[in-house]
């Protein structure tokens, strides 16, 4: 993995060392948004919710706990491909490895999408469901 993954990896892992997740904690969410279009920056929120139903996105909104303004931004100026989908995909992959080595997260439904965008689901399992 490269560098920015690493300080991608050393957010997370502050972030749910240094934090109690709620017990009522059914989900997590990674909120994405688009700080730069023209520079494209983009920047990654993680927030835990006590609902979840894969039919209705809106389960996203109902958080319990959020890392608010401790967030991760990515420059992708460099990169050739720059778009938010680019983004979302490179972000997405980041987490599926994280959840490798992460219990937190992997025990739960994991989901990554841009605020008011649809939600993609990286882990997901129909007991979960309300």
């Amino acid at each position: 993995m490269n560098e920015i993954y690493t300080e991608f990896e050393n957010w997370l892992d502050n972030l749910l060392e240094n934090n109690d997740m709620p017990d009522e904690t059914l989900a997590f969410c990674f909120n994405l948004y688009e700080e730069s279009s023209e520079d494209s920056v983009y920047s990654v929120q993680l927030v835990a919710c006590d609902k979840f139903d894969k039919n209705d996105s809106d389960w996203a909104c109902e958080e319990v706990w959020s890392s608010e303004e401790d967030i991760f931004c990515i420059e992708l100026s460099d990169e050739q491909d720059r778009d938010w989908k680019s983004a979302q995909a490179l972000i997405k992959s980041w987490v599926q490895e994280y959840m490798k080595i992460c219990d937190t997260l992997s025990a739960k439904p994991v989901a990554i999408g841009f605020i008011d965008g649809e939600l993609e689901y990286i882990k997901y399992e129909d007991r979960y469901l309300n």
